[in-house]
């Protein structure tokens, strides 16, 4: 290789290999899904319900077992001074079928309401996953430009520093303006440190919610146009929680699963009926005075067993009032989760309808510190502004610019988390936001 272009070479391998790791937010969500603990956690609960709501099915099969007994007797007769044995050989092969046992029914059912219970956690899991991935997504990207912005705002300070020098070494100002200049990049210096900081953190959360290295993440396009729901729609995202919220639903079926236990504990005053058969067959032999013996049999059985309990030292009556008493408790549960989505979407609802408004009036405001910086820059150069007009006029355009863009971001996260609130958001959602981002 021409030793001359090795630095162009690795110049171009390192540009390419920032951009390779580059992803989109849908791409990392579809990677964080196989490596994130928490929803992996999920997934392996659902698949143990998935198991348990099996066992409770048995409950209502067949049981057959195999059972097999071999017994030798050896008998002394003192008189005759004689020895005897006896020897007996069965097995057993027996069935069983449950007709009529409540507990057993409640069981089933409970299995079968944990299994959606399962089903519901997941989704759950899900979304949670979809917003902490989001906000990591946004916390890089907002702390990304706003290292841009300071480092903008350094070079921006930088210049009027230089040219205040300039003016006091010709005498045209006071040493006033380079040390107000000068501690103003001084403050600047420490705040793109800080934002340095700040991004390498940010960095690393995201890269450990997804279990990659370098991550670049696409910033929201400029012309992304970002809107808010209408304000009279506010009953219906409420009442879409009400049916929809992953936490309501977990605790209507913690409630119809407390149910089921109160009509497990009344099923201790009730009689349960089984089928039970069987096939024996046995093989007798013995050995006295010479002489052996040996007698086979073959024995069958049907029998109904019914049993039907009368006393058990109040135990059935106290377990009634516990799950009576817990059945009660998750009611109240139930209503203290109606009440907290409900507030938590209105909530989500407003700060979302909030981050619109401000994201307009930064915009406007962007705008106008614009306007105000370039009439002080003139105003400086024909004498009627001091230098520290020109310096707060830059603070305050560049901390305009980070607000709008964490504004931007946080309007993004905003939709998710009302879509969460109502438990409604979907991998749809995040795509849609996918789409806002830069190709």
């Amino acid at each position: 290789m021409n030793l001359r272009f090795l630095p162009l070479t690795l110049a171009l391998t390192a540009a390419f290999a920032g951009t390779a790791q580059a992803q989109s937010l849908l791409s990392l969500f579809e990677t964080a899904r196989s490596y994130d603990a928490t929803y992996k956690s999920a997934q392996s609960q659902y698949t143990a319900n998935l198991a348990k709501a099996e066992q409770g099915r048995a409950l209502l099969m067949p049981s057959i077992g195999l059972s097999a007994n071999i017994n030798k007797t050896d008998v002394e007769s003192i008189a005759s001074s004689q020895t005897f044995s006896a020897q007996s050989k069965s097995a057993t092969l027996s069935a069983s079928q449950p007709l009529y046992r409540p507990a057993n029914f409640a069981t089933y059912q409970q299995s079968q309401r944990q299994l959606e219970l399962a089903s519901v956690q997941l989704k759950a899991a899900e979304q949670d996953l979809m917003v902490r991935l989001s906000q990591a997504y946004f916390d890089v990207l907002v702390s990304r430009e706003s290292l841009d912005f300071v480092k903008a705002q350094k070079v921006a300070v930088g210049e009027q520093l230089a040219a205040a020098k300039r003016n006091f070494e010709v005498g045209t100002s006071t040493i006033t303006d380079t040390r107000e200049a000068q501690a103003r990049f001084d403050l600047v210096v420490a705040q793109e440190i800080a934002a340095d900081n700040d991004l390498r953190i940010k960095r690393l959360a995201l890269n450990q919610l997804v279990g990659l290295n370098n991550i670049e993440p696409k910033s929201l396009a400029t012309t992304a146009k970002l809107s808010a729901p209408d304000l009279q729609s506010l009953d219906q995202w409420v009442q879409q929680s009400a049916t929809s919220n992953p936490s309501i639903i977990q605790s209507r079926v913690a409630l119809d699963i407390a149910k089921l236990e109160t009509s497990k504990a009344e099923a201790g005053h009730k009689p349960t009926l089984d089928l039970v058969a069987g096939y024996t067959p046995t093989r007798y032999s013995n050995n006295g005075r010479g002489i052996g013996t040996q007698v086979d049999s073959n024995t069958n059985s049907v029998t109904l067993s019914f049993n039907m309990p009368l006393f058990a030292g109040f135990a059935t009556q106290n377990r009634i009032k516990e799950t009576v008493a817990l059945e009660h408790k998750a009611r109240s549960d139930l209503d203290a989760a109606e009440r907290s989505v409900a507030q938590a979407t209105r909530t989500a609802f407003f700060g979302l309808q909030s981050g619109i408004g401000q994201v307009n009036a930064l915009q406007a405001a962007e705008a106008s510190s614009q306007s105000a910086l370039d009439a002080n820059k003139l105003g400086y150069q024909v004498g009627v502004r001091i230098n520290i007009d020109v310096l707060n006029s830059q603070s305050q355009l560049f901390q305009t610019k980070r607000d709008l863009a964490k504004a931007r971001y946080d309007v993004l996260l905003g939709q998710l988390r009302l879509r969460q609130a109502t438990g409604t958001l979907t991998e749809a959602d995040l795509s849609a936001i996918n789409a806002l981002l830069n190709p």
